[in-house]
């Protein structure tokens, strides 16, 4: 990646710095995440952000001239549409595989991408923090924010999308069971930095086609729901009692259309050409010549990794009778590319956040996610006794 740059981060590393990254996350947020933090962030040189920024812009031009409605008619049931105003989406991730290139280069490809947020507060500490502690990082030119954005006008930015023109109280970051998520540090990490209330679904109170949250005694109004909401965790949650439903007709703003969770997602990976981003196909229309060994069998509306099938079998996929919810993908080696203190080095799977930005008519790149693991499956709720493995954030290299 940056050779030097890493070689000086493990000459220089020590366990009480990567300490005092996880004290710096409790003193801020009262608990420590609930997934496993990396010891490192990842270094990303010229090269590879080029490549990186190049799929990416080639993967927003095509989005640009895909049938949005068409998809949206083709993967969501008519009664689970919402009457909302579609709009554009406000966020975007897109998410690489650091790949075995040829020659041993390194290079990007898609893994997947959606139209949904994340950890867009929490994130941008853990680049501070990683800052404030490792004093090898702060010596090189190296930055998580894009955009030219720093920490400023990077809120900034976050608080025109999320508050548009409300005030903080009447907008609520709204998630089933809040305080049970792995991701909930970022809830926390949100409203330290806008000031809006962490609400649960379950809480929010529908009088016509206005919503409630009560605060001290006093229902408060909703104007406009930052949605956090995963649609599958509803419906797999058992004996839920809701008093509204994400599909209503209501007097609020959404931040993001809950529809965008299922238009811009995996089911839209077999719509996509080029060289960073591998073949896919709808399960219910592939070809037979395939080997099937070289693919990745993948639910298309599932989050975090559950229900991938790295090794799928023609038995199997002769069992799924909705075809239409899974893709398969060409699997994609990853790089073995972070040098770590044991024998086995560390895979990288990097994802770049967007949001909408009205005034530039764009989907603007602000800040990135990283994840690591030297496992088959990149995926930080899967808790192993391997380090330098697990949530992280890439800098690179200006």
């Amino acid at each position: 990646m940056i050779p030097k740059i890493r070689e000086a981060f493990n000459q220089n590393f020590r366990e009480e710095l990567y300490e005092n990254v996880q004290k710096d996350i409790v003193a801020a947020f009262g608990e420590p995440t609930a997934f496993r933090l990396s010891e490192t962030p990842v270094f990303i040189s010229k090269e590879l952000k080029t490549k990186v920024f190049d799929a990416c812009d080639a993967i927003l031009e095509q989005l640009e001239n895909i049938d949005v409605q068409k998809i949206r008619n083709t993967f969501i049931p008519k009664n689970l549409q919402s009457p909302a105003p579609l709009n554009k989406p406000h966020f975007l991730a897109i998410d690489f595989g650091l790949c075995e290139g040829l020659d041993g280069e390194i290079v990007p490809q898609l893994i997947e991408l959606q139209a949904f947020p994340t950890l867009f507060f929490y994130q941008p500490f853990l680049g501070k923090a990683y800052l404030n502690n490792y004093p090898s990082i702060a010596k090189n030119k190296l930055h998580y924010y894009f955009s030219g954005l720093d920490e400023a006008s990077y809120l900034e930015e976050l608080k025109t999308v999320i508050l548009g023109n409300e005030k903080p109280e009447n907008v609520i970051l709204l998630e089933l069971f809040p305080e049970k998520q792995k991701t909930r540090i970022d809830f926390w990490a949100t409203q330290k930095a806008l000031g809006i209330p962490v609400v649960c679904i379950t809480k929010v109170i529908k009088e016509g086609k206005k919503l409630f949250y009560e605060r001290n005694g006093s229902k408060i109004p909703i104007h406009r729901i930052y949605n956090r909401v995963i649609f599958d965790e509803i419906q797999a949650a058992a004996d839920l009692k809701l008093g509204f439903n994400l599909n209503d007709d209501l007097e609020v703003q959404w931040v993001t259309h809950p529809d965008w969770f299922f238009i811009i997602s995996k089911c839209m990976m077999p719509l996509l050409a080029h060289t960073h981003i591998p073949k896919s196909y709808y399960l219910n229309d592939f070809p037979e010549t395939i080997a099937l060994q070289e693919y990745v069998l993948k639910p298309l509306f599932s989050f975090a990794g559950k229900g991938v099938n790295l090794y799928p079998t023609q038995e199997e996929i002769n069992k799924i009778e909705d075809k239409q919810n899974y893709i398969l993908q060409k699997k994609v080696t990853y790089a073995s590319l972070i040098k770590t203190p044991s024998e086995t080095n560390s895979k990288v799977e990097l994802r770049i956040l967007f949001v909408w930005n009205a005034a530039e008519n764009r989907f603007k790149p602000v800040v990135n996610l990283t994840r690591m693991s030297k496992g088959e499956l990149i995926n930080v709720s899967f808790q192993t006794k391997d380090t330098w493995i697990g949530s992280s954030i890439s800098f690179f290299e200006e």
